[in-house]
């Protein structure tokens, strides 16, 4: 069981994936561990990473935009320039706290492209709030949590139909 939980655990972990897939493949491997076990699991493990993108993502852009190797420095400036101009955009339109909402919603919606990952890479590049960006984050990522938890075992496929 122990060995499970660790796969689930990694899966979870991995950038764009997270528990988007980990629920989905623990759930469709038949893994034999319980929906709760496989659910906490996920959350834990995308969790994990977001303080440490929190405080080290905008440092290494940085620190890469300064770098002489061309791939690195272009790569780096331009998510720091397409974060700063994407962030000031939504800080205008959103507002203080309507910006922790967004990001909220943007981790919750489990689509492509969005997750824990990103909104936490965004937030990094803003310079928002920690405490505030771990609130909306981990809210975040339980709320995808469940969805995919109920997508995965078909319940909406029931009601639905």
């Amino acid at each position: 069981m122990f060995w499970k939980i660790l796969i689930v655990l990694a899966i979870s972990m991995i950038p764009l994936v997270e528990l988007r897939g980990a629920i989905p493949i623990a759930v469709g491997m038949d893994l034999g561990l319980p929906e709760w076990v496989v659910l906490i699991t996920a959350i834990i493990g995308n969790i994990i990473p977001v303080p440490f993108i929190f405080f080290f993502a905008r440092k290494f852009l940085e620190w890469g935009s300064k770098k002489p190797w061309k791939p690195l420095k272009q790569f780096c400036n331009f998510c720091l320039k397409k974060g700063e101009k994407g962030g000031k955009k939504l800080l205008k339109k959103t507002g203080n706290y309507g910006t922790y909402f967004a990001l909220f919603l943007f981790v919750a919606i489990p689509i492509p492209g969005t997750g824990a990952w990103t909104g936490t890479l965004a937030a990094s590049i803003l310079n928002l709030d920690f405490k505030k960006t771990m609130f909306s984050i981990i809210t975040g990522i339980l709320v995808a949590g469940l969805i995919m938890l109920l997508v995965s075992l078909g319940l909406f496929k029931w009601l639905l139909g």
